[in-house]
């Protein structure tokens, strides 16, 4: 919404979309000037793609969430792997019989809009609620305060998984836990609330600026951390790991 009153003058229409490098083009994306939009949705499949959200038996789930599969291929999508065809079909075609599908969760709402939840390994089970981790960092960013924000599900003998959160305060700003556990249970819902909030001044991130979650997962765990040569500040997360031995969480 600031982009769209601050940058585009209220004029201007914030396109969602969704696609892959194996697509080979957009698959998912409202039309500008036909499509009427909601701010984080990326709508509809385009014209002449075919799209399904399926639960884990590969049935269509009807205004909840699951699994984003393409039923239709695309003319431009990928064929297959160079010198490995049988990897091509294992990997995209297996999972769900006669769809097309790389990974990535969604829902529907009761409009029949597109909401994408992230990659799967990125959605949450606690306490058999689906949650994306997508969702509890844009309710963590829609805070004043907030500049930047991180969550991974870590193990919990509990819940099954719990949320745990990264988060870098805006220049100058400062908030406690506790506002802002209470700030996502009324953008989500109280099972959304983070189990542990860590405050950081970065992140780790690769040098192309991907967020290393896998490692966020690692010191959520406490485990060892694994390979951080590709990491721009390998100092980031010995601080997070000194950081997350000496917060508490909070129920």
């Amino acid at each position: 919404m600031w982009y769209h009153e601050n940058i585009g003058g209220g004029r201007c229409p914030i396109v969602d979309t969704w696609w892959q490098t194996e697509t080979g083009g957009i698959m998912i994306s409202p039309l500008p000037g036909h499509t009427t939009t909601k701010p984080g949705s990326a709508t509809f499949a385009l014209p002449g793609v075919n799209i399904a959200v399926v639960d884990d038996g590969g049935n269509e789930v009807d205004g909840g969430g699951g699994y984003l599969t393409l039923t239709r291929p695309w003319p431009g999508m990928l064929r297959g792997i160079w010198g490995d065809p049988q990897r091509f079909v294992d990997t995209y075609w297996s999972r769900f019989d006669g769809s097309y599908f790389a990974g990535d969760g969604a829902r529907l709402d009761d409009d029949g809009y597109l909401w994408l939840l992230g990659r799967v390994d990125d959605v949450m089970n606690v306490s058999g609620h689906r949650i994306s981790t997508t969702e509890v960092e844009s309710a963590l960013v829609s805070h004043p305060s907030v500049a930047e924000a991180a969550v991974v599900g870590a193990n919990d003998p509990t819940t099954g998984q719990a949320i745990f959160a990264y988060v870098t305060l805006r220049g100058g700003q400062d908030v406690d836990v506790a506002t802002l556990r209470d700030h996502v249970a009324s953008e989500i819902g109280a099972i959304a609330k983070p189990k542990a909030i860590f405050f950081t001044p970065d992140l780790p991130k690769t040098r192309s600026g991907k967020i290393m979650r896998r490692l966020l997962r690692d010191v959520a765990e406490g485990r060892n951390l694994g390979d951080t040569t590709t990491l721009a500040d390998a100092s980031v997360v010995d601080e997070l790991q000194r950081r997350a031995s000496e917060a508490p969480s909070e129920d």
